[in-house]
């Protein structure tokens, strides 16, 4: 296995243990994203929250740039955060499916 592939995998172990503990990535990180809103004083979303922590990664990799935890954590943000958005547009689209049920049963 070729080093990039080994770092995906990785990182796609770490995501699901994380997931064991934290729950999905869209309620970890609504969740951050209400603190950090309230924190802040700004509206949050969750996928932003991804976004940051991958800079984070990256402000972290500046200082030490062969830190190999910082890439295995900056590919499972990424992949967290497109988790987050794919997981948002079905809950929305399941949202407006509801709505549309309901407004034909009235």
């Amino acid at each position: 296995m070729r080093d990039g592939e080994r770092l995906l995998q990785e990182a796609s172990d770490i995501i699901q243990e994380r997931g064991e503990s934290y729950g999905s990535p869209l309620d970890n990180f609504t969740r951050i994203a209400k603190f950090w809103s309230v924190l802040f004083d700004v509206d949050v979303r969750p996928e932003q929250v991804g976004l940051a922590m991958d800079l984070v990664k990256t402000a972290r990799l500046m200082e030490t740039p062969d830190h190999y935890d910082s890439y295995m954590d900056k590919a499972g943000y990424v992949a967290a955060n497109w988790e987050v958005i794919q997981d948002s547009k079905k809950l929305a689209q399941s949202t407006a499916n509801l709505v549309d049920l309901k407004s034909s049963i009235e």
